[in-house]
């Protein structure tokens, strides 16, 4: 009785394998599902950093040896814009942790949006995982040439006469909770004048503004900003940064126009939904790795504007980590909220 009670559940699980393929025997390791596409979803319009970024990822990891589940899989770009970025992160929150899904984002929505906006979609600890951190660039301040200010304490010195005159400079930055958001708010505390802020969907229409003079000042990344102010069309006061970049030289830093202790540069991060496994993370990470290792991508991005930073899943959760703290101090501090 006892051996034909054993028996017949072991002809069932054998039944059910032959039929459905669905059950792995223990201690059998399990290969990654191939992907059709591989889709890299950006969470703002085509044209910024973020969008490059993803485009270098999507081109040059074609050109490395391709591990199974992306082997002859379409690889496509996915802008997502609107809500301040929100909608493409959720969108990526709620995709399968298949290793097909993958996020290019800013800092800001990482490590200031959790703090800013405590009623998100989305958990970033516990609805990602992270992958690597991908490249850093300076940010700009930047004034339409029509500003009569060529110095950062001229354009104090401007704020302080349209705010008496019950008209405040505006200033544009590519969205609320963005790094140059809270850049701008900074540096309107720290020089004591009141500035309007006027977010935009991201950096491409908020550029389009301040060129066509509908907004006289902008908080933008050099790579976005770097062919206007080459051409003339804005002009760059300062990076905003404790010192100068070597991707702008020529532009002096907040700190030697008198306004040291602001020191905020853009970076940029390539996350998978939390589901993925972390094989297959740390697998993309050293992927990534490589392609940034390349002395041709790495010359491309330098010209660019962007800085490489390749690195471990592990040091993009320590980034995150660390900047999610010295954000949330700063908004509490300085009382910052989204409007």
């Amino acid at each position: 009785m006892g051996r034909a009670a054993a028996v017949l559940p072991m002809m069932a699980i054998m039944a059910i394998m032959a039929m459905g393929g669905m059950v792995a025997m223990p201690g059998v390791a399990q290969a990654a599902p191939a992907c059709h596409t591989v889709r890299i979803v950006v969470p703002f319009p085509a044209g910024g950093p973020a969008d490059q970024l993803a485009r270098t990822l999507s081109q040059g990891l074609q050109q490395l040896p391709q591990p199974s589940e992306r082997k002859g899989a379409t690889m496509i770009v996915d802008n997502k814009p609107g809500a301040n970025g929100n909608i493409g992160i959720d969108a990526v929150r709620r995709a399968a942790g298949d290793g097909c899904t993958w996020l290019v984002v800013p800092a800001g929505n990482l490590t200031i949006n959790p703090t800013l906006f405590p009623a998100l979609s989305y958990n970033v600890t516990r609805d990602f995982r992270p992958v690597s951190l991908l490249a850093s660039s300076p940010n700009v301040l930047a004034v339409n040439p029509a500003v009569k200010a060529r110095t950062v304490p001229e354009l104090i010195a401007l704020a302080r006469q349209a705010d008496q005159a019950k008209s405040p400079l505006g200033y544009a930055s590519p969205g609320v909770g963005s790094g140059l958001h809270l850049a701008g708010e900074l540096f309107r505390n720290k020089a004591g004048v009141t500035m309007l802020h006027v977010p935009y969907k991201g950096t491409t229409q908020a550029v389009t503004d301040v060129v066509g003079g509908q907004v006289p000042v902008l908080l933008g990344t050099w790579p976005t900003l770097a062919p206007f102010i080459q051409s003339g069309a804005l002009r760059a006061l300062a990076v905003t940064q404790s010192k100068r970049s070597p991707a702008a030289p020529d532009v002096p830093s907040l700190a030697e126009q008198g306004m040291p202790g602001i020191d905020v540069s853009s970076w940029y991060a390539l996350l998978v939904p939390s589901a993925t496994p972390q094989p297959l993370a740390d697998a993309l990470a050293a992927d990534v790795r490589a392609l940034f290792a390349t002395a041709s991508v790495r010359d491309d991005l330098k010209r660019q504007g962007l800085e490489p930073m390749a690195s471990t899943p592990d040091a993009l959760a320590a980034r995150i980590r660390d900047d999610t703290a010295a954000w949330a101090t700063l908004i509490r501090t300085y009382h910052i909220t989204a409007e």
